[in-house]
């Protein structure tokens, strides 16, 4: 994918549109990485959630960790996708 898009603002939307319609599998490529990114992202909630039944919060020195990781993780999310232009309406 990486080398039919191009994040020019002016040409993003017609490389998404190419890589749909010419690029083999284009589509499900699309829709699998759109996908799998928020199930990463469920599955990462489920996770703290778990922690939080269980009572993992008492370990204050593992759930800083997590805290930090998920921090981290969702600063990469937003400065990777949604900041560039704000072209992730694009997808």
């Amino acid at each position: 994918l990486a080398m039919h898009y191009t994040s020019d603002t002016m040409t993003a939307f017609s490389s998404v549109t190419h890589i749909c319609r010419d690029v083999n599998y284009g589509w499900i490529i699309r829709y699998m990485h759109a996908n799998g990114a928020s199930m990463f992202f469920i599955c990462l909630f489920m996770h703290i959630g778990r922690g939080l039944y269980y009572g993992s919060y008492t370990f204050l020195e593992t759930w800083n960790i997590g805290v930090i990781l998920l921090l981290a993780t969702m600063a990469t999310a937003f400065m990777g996708y949604v900041l560039p232009w704000g072209q992730m309406s694009f997808w």
